[in-house]
């Protein structure tokens, strides 16, 4: 259950520096604020990536065995 809430927490992360950068260049704000926003919202689904990919490595959850 904790890792399900660690996932879900990063998801919205990610969402919320997008949408944050959305705003930023709506507003015509500062490029370099606008790349920071980016930037971590990349880090976070590179950790989300990297998190599911270990936890499934380890057995700790499981993909669906069918793909439909």
């Amino acid at each position: 259950m904790l890792v399900k809430v660690l996932i879900l927490g990063l998801v919205l992360y990610v969402l919320v520096n997008l949408f944050r950068a959305l705003f930023v260049m709506l507003r015509h704000g500062e490029q370099g604020q606008m790349s920071r926003f980016l930037g971590r919202r990349l880090l976070a689904s590179f950790l989300v990536l990297l998190l599911v990919v270990v936890l499934v490595a380890l057995g700790v959850i499981e993909p669906h065995s069918t793909p439909y």
